[in-house]
């Protein structure tokens, strides 16, 4: 068994370092090998994917839909197993999102992402699709923007999901027989304007009346990720961002413990 990271980037680093404390031979792909560090991994260009392919592997697809469309073709009699890393822009305008929640292909956005899912289990041998919502953790997030004045007091409401929760659902799926296509959040959406002031306090960061920037997210979504955390047998490492936010900036200012 190995394991191969098409675009191994925030989230991929971690699924690695899982994989090889497993014993699990690592090959990631990037566009820039020579900035990613990752000891004990075999890291190449996406271009020179195909001299380093390895059969029954398990892969992790987390490039966006503007992958060469030879890329799950060059896999064909290898791939044993793919997760593809998707994304909850799938479901468009809809508040409340489930696993049995529709999606909505009438954005570009939306569809190009669909586009990829369908390709993805179409040609693959055995495929599980998470649709993760906004990813966090250790120098990403609104802990870091806060403190460049980048935040929102919008009253709509943001899933999230931390970076190594996440990871541990990419683990578990590559492990996995289970087929399918899951969202993936944590068990407390917010507002922009409740995250902002849970930092704000955490930080000691006055916030400044009238700020009206706006959110990044342009959705107002909450996101019910049970369905895949049960399937999986997976508890949460942070259920919350009560928890995530502490934990990832304690790590930002150790960054030999974090990815």
């Amino acid at each position: 068994m190995s394991l191969l990271i098409l675009g191994c980037g925030y989230t991929g680093r971690r699924v690695a370092a899982r994989f090889l404390s497993r014993g699990i031979p690592v090959t990631a792909t990037t566009r820039h090998p020579e900035n990613l560090h990752l000891p004990g991994a075999q890291v190449i260009a996406l271009d020179d994917l195909p001299s380093h392919l390895r059969p029954n592997s398990l892969v992790l697809h987390s490039i966006p839909p503007d992958a060469p469309d030879n890329l799950l073709s060059l896999l064909a009699g290898t791939a044993a197993r793919v997760v593809y890393l998707s994304s909850t822009a799938v479901y468009g305008a809809t508040n409340d999102v489930n696993e049995t929640t529709p999606v909505d292909p009438t954005e570009p956005r939306a569809r190009a992402r669909l586009d990829a899912e369908r390709y993805i289990i179409d040609n693959s041998p055995s495929s599980l699709i998470l649709r993760p919502a906004a990813i966090y953790g250790p120098g990403r997030g609104i802990q870091e923007s806060i403190q460049r004045g980048q935040y929102s007091l919008s009253d709509t409401y943001v899933s999230r999901i931390h970076v190594d929760d996440l990871a541990s659902h990419v683990e578990a799926a590559l492990l996995s027989t289970l087929t399918g296509a899951y969202p993936v959040a944590d068990e407390e959406p917010c507002t922009s304007r409740q995250m902002a002031e849970f930092c704000s306090k955490l930080l000691a960061i006055p916030l400044a009346d009238g700020h009206d920037q706006p959110s990044r997210f342009s959705s107002n979504r909450r996101v019910d990720g049970t369905a895949i955390r049960n399937l999986l047998g997976l508890t949460l490492t942070y259920p919350s961002f009560r928890q995530g936010i502490p934990a990832s900036l304690l790590l930002s200012r150790h960054p030999r413990a974090s990815l």
